[in-house]
C-alpha cells in the first residue's frame, strides 16, 4: 500500500520525488519461460546504489500481467522504501489498465506513468479526458500525465499531444494527478515550459530528456526527471541533478559537455534503428548492461540490437570518459544472473 492517501498524492510527490527515476526492464530465465527474480533484485539494488529515487517497472515488453505484478513485487521486496516503484500503465485496453493499476497498487507500486493503448483512437479532447480520468478514478496512487507524440494525438486533437485545456480539467477533477512528464510536441521544449508556467505550482513537472533537463534546470526549477533510460549513464544523472539543486551550474554544465559524445551516439542509434517513433527496449536493456545492470534475453516479439549499435553505444560512453562494461557482447544476451 502507498505511504499516502489519494488526497495527499500531490504533497507526497512534491516531497518525495526529488531526483531521477530510471527504468527497470524485466529479466527472464534463459529459456524465457519465467521471470528472473535474482536479476530483477540485482537491477533494483543497483538503481538504489546509483542514487535513483524511483524506477519504472517497464511493461512494454512481452510479459503477462501476472508475471508483471510479480516483477513489481520482487522490486518492492528488494527496495523496501529506498526506491519508489513506478507502475507502467501501458496495457492493451482501458479495462486491462484498470485491472493492472489496482493490482500494482497491491503489489507495492506508489506512482503511475499513464500511457495509452495502441488501439486507442481519440478524436476529441473529451476522449482523452475520459480515458485518463477513468484510470485516475480507479486508483489511489499518484498519477503522472504523459503528453507524448507516440500516442498520435497530435494529428487529430492538438499539436501538443495532450492540450493544456485537458490537463487543466484533469488537475481540477482528479486529486491524484500529481505530475506531468512534459514531452508534448517533442522535440520542442514548449510543453515543459508551458506546463511549468500553468501548472508548476500545483503538480510536479518532469523533464525526462537529460539533454534538455540540464540546461533548462539552470533557468527554471525542475525537481524531477522521470522516467527515462537514465541507467545508460550509471550514477551520473542523480549526481548532476544534485548539482542543479545546489545551484552549482558550472559543475552541471561541465557534465553536460562531458556527456555529449555518448548523447550523440545514443541519438544516432535511436534514429538509425527506429527513427524515434518506437522505443527499442532491447537497446535500453543493453544500455543498462553497459553500466552493470543484468541485461539478458527478451521474448519475441521484440526489436533487436546488433553489433554496430552496441559498438556505438559503448564507444560513446568511453568517449565521454565513463567506464562501460568491456565484456563480450554475447554476455549481454545471457545476463549477469542467468537461470
Amino acid at each position: 500500500m502507498a505511504r499516502y492517501t489519494k488526497d495527499e498524492a500531490r504533497k507526497w510527490v512534491r516531497e518525495t520525488l526529488v531526483g531521477a527515476v530510471n527504468c527497470t526492464i524485466p529479466s527472464f530465465s534463459n529459456d524465457l519461460t519465467r521471470i528472473n527474480e535474482a536479476a530483477i533484485r540485482h537491477d533494483t539494488r543497483l538503481a538504489i546504489e546509483h542514487g535513483f529515487v524511483g524506477s519504472l517497472a517497464v511493461s512494454e515488453v512481452s510479459i503477462r500481467l501476472p508475471e508483471y505484478i510479480d516483477f513489481m513485487r520482487f522490486m518492492k521486496a528488494e527496495a523496501g522504501n529506498d526506491l519508489v516503484i513506478v507502475h507502467h500503465a501501458s496495457w492493451n485496453t482501458l479495462e486491462q489498465n484498470i485491472e493492472a493499476v489496482q493490482l500494482a497498487e497491491e503489489a507495492g507500486a506508489e506512482f503511475v506513468l499513464l500511457s495509452y493503448p495502441p488501439a486507442f483512437y481519440p478524436e476529441s479532447e473529451d476522449d482523452i479526458y475520459d480515458y485518463t480520468r477513468a484510470i485516475c478514478d480507479a486508483t489511489n496512487l499518484a498519477v503522472m500525465l504523459f503528453p507524448m507524440f507516440l500516442w498520435g494525438f497530435n494529428t487529430r486533437v492538438h499539436p501538443s499531444d495532450i492540450p493544456t485545456s485537458v490537463m487543466r480539467r484533469l488537475i481540477d477533477d482528479c486529486p491524484n494527478v500529481a505530475a506531468i512528464k512534459a514531452e508534448g510536441g517533442f522535440p520542442s521544449i514548449q510543453s515543459v515550459i508551458e506546463c511549468h508556467r500553468l501548472f508548476g505550482d500545483e503538480v510536479v513537472i518532469s523533464m525526462p530528456i537529460e539533454g534538455e533537463l540540464i540546461p533548462l534546470s539552470q533557468v527554471m526549477p525542475l525537481q524531477l526527471s522521470a522516467t527515462s533510460d537514465h541507467e545508460y549513464w550509471g550514477p551520473l544523472i542523480p549526481q548532476v541533478m544534485q548539482h542543479l539543486r545546489n545551484g552549482d551550474y558550472d559543475a552541471a554544465t561541465e557534465i553536460y559537455w562531458r556527456m555529449h559524445p555518448a548523447r550523440k551516439a545514443k541519438g544516432m542509434v535511436a534514429q538509425q534503428m527506429h527513427g524515434g517513433f518506437f522505443i527499442n527496449r532491447y537497446v535500453w536493456k543493453f544500455q543498462g548492461w553497459l553500466q552493470g545492470y543484468n541485461g539478458g534475453p527478451l521474448r519475441m516479439p521484440t526489436q533487436r540490437i546488433h553489433d554496430p549499435q552496441m559498438n556505438a553505444l559503448r564507444k560513446g560512453l568511453i568517449d565521454a570518459g565513463l567506464s562501460p562494461s568491456m565484456e563480450p557482447f554475447r554476455d549481454f544476451f545471457i545476463g549477469r544472473h542467468p537461470m
